[in-house]
């Protein structure tokens, strides 16, 4: 019999079968998260459903990014919710200030290679770069999971994407991912999962494979995978490290470490279709008003005037992307009548790029910081751009209207991109 992708291999790990694509199974949660635009909504349907408990509190995470610190009292009282939901239960609260969903719950130590997790939110997808499956899903199928620690899945079929060749220089991970939108479009992996590979991401680091499962969700694609390698298997090792040892964010310390259970795929693995990209000859790219698939060569939009950058989100606002930024941007002033918005992804990134000079750099280059979090991206309160105005962000999203205005226009690119454009007011 044919060997399995990374996705299936997790499914049958997880649900006790021998799953394949197209299977229905019922698989083990590793882990829940949600976020403050969705968790309330999770609380109330384990209240509708009569349930007071969650099906281990160690395995479940209430994240304060979308909004926060809370703009008005309405979300006032939903991260009152969330912390009360904590207290009562015993599971995570992540608290204002402590940075994106995204980030934080692998950083704190929470998943593992070869884990099955569930998020209330889009860009679960994320940590498909450490080898997790890891899905958005809706309030209501959260909230079955908190309380069951199980979930009915349709196991995807797999498109592998092999990225071959030597990348440029100013060429980024996020130049990668916006290239596959535009080639895939925005629904050209809807319900399947994408495993990424080639000597390309191996040469990346994991900063950077996160910026990429990130955005597997803009293609339409239930998850965004990777194999589990030597960097992989450091970083979490790392993390768990430090998850062990201290109580970060108001979080228990010494939780017990979650041991790896890599899931690479079997060289005979059967797949949806193979596609092979050389990025040798790869130039920047950027994704125009007002789809995520609307991308062009770097080149096609040179001269476009901005009039904010945003750099962050749970796509790029790790510390390898600030320090891009800030190397570009250190000894430089933006252009007149341009504004520049930093979110670190957490409160971990921002300490360890003030200690790096990062967040010096960019903050005397004239940038505005706000808390770690999701700061501008979802126009709740951060940031909200000007009728007309022309904004470069490292988000994941440009759809009319995403960052608080619908009349605004919003550009995807690399952090670099950003950093260049801010300082010339124009796209460079």
């Amino acid at each position: 019999m044919a060997g399995k992708t990374i996705a299936e291999k997790i499914m049958s790990a997880h649900s006790g079968t021998d799953a394949r694509a197209g299977d229905i199974v019922v698989a083990d949660i590793d882990f829940v998260m949600g976020q403050d635009g969705t968790s309330p909504l999770a609380i109330r349907a384990l209240e509708a459903m009569g349930v007071e408990t969650v099906f281990d509190p160690d395995k479940v995470a209430l994240v304060m990014d979308h909004s926060s610190p809370s703009p008005i009292e309405g979300v006032s009282a939903l991260h009152t919710m969330m912390r009360a939901f904590g207290e009562k239960t015993g599971c995570h609260v992540y608290d204002v200030g402590c940075g994106v969903c995204h980030q934080l719950i692998p950083e704190q130590g929470h998943l593992s290679a070869g884990d099955l997790m569930v998020g209330c939110d889009s860009h679960t997808c994320t940590y498909g770069a450490l080898n997790v499956f890891s899905t958005g899903v809706g309030s209501t199928d959260g909230a079955a999971a908190m309380a069951t620690g199980k979930l009915w899945f349709k196991v995807p079929e797999t498109i592998k994407v092999v990225f071959t060749g030597t990348l440029p220089p100013d060429v980024y991970a996020k130049d990668l991912i916006l290239y596959l939108a535009g080639m895939l479009g925005a629904d050209g992996a809807t319900y399947q999962a994408l495993e990424f590979s080639g000597p390309v991401i191996d040469d990346l680091s994991i900063d950077a494979r996160m910026t990429i499962s990130n955005m597997a969700i803009e293609l339409g694609a239930k998850a965004g995978l990777m194999a589990a390698d030597d960097k992989t298997l450091a970083w979490l090792e790392d993390a768990a490290k430090r998850a062990a040892v201290r109580a970060d964010c108001g979080q228990r310390a010494s939780r017990a470490p979650r041991a790896p259970h890599p899931q690479n795929p079997d060289s005979d693995a059967v797949y949806e279709r193979v596609i092979e990209i050389d990025v040798t000859e790869l130039t920047p790219q950027v994704a125009k008003p007002h789809a995520v698939d609307n991308v062009v060569p770097l080149a096609d939009v040179v001269g476009t005037p901005i009039q904010q950058g945003v750099l962050g989100t749970c796509t790029n606002g790790r510390l390898e992307d600030l320090a891009i930024a800030a190397d570009i941007v250190r000894g430089t002033t933006l252009a007149p009548g341009v504004r520049l918005i930093v979110a670190p992804a957490s409160k971990d990134i921002l300490l360890a790029a003030i200690e790096a000079g990062h967040i010096q750099a960019l903050a005397e280059a004239g940038a505005c910081l706000v808390t770690p979090g999701c700061g501008p991206c979802v126009g709740t309160h951060n940031g909200v751009p000007s009728d007309g105005e022309n904004v470069i962000s490292t988000a994941n999203r440009n759809f009319k209207g995403r960052m608080g205005n619908s009349n605004a226009f919003i550009y995807l690119a690399s952090p670099a991109t950003v950093a260049k454009s801010v300082l010339a007011g124009e796209i460079v």
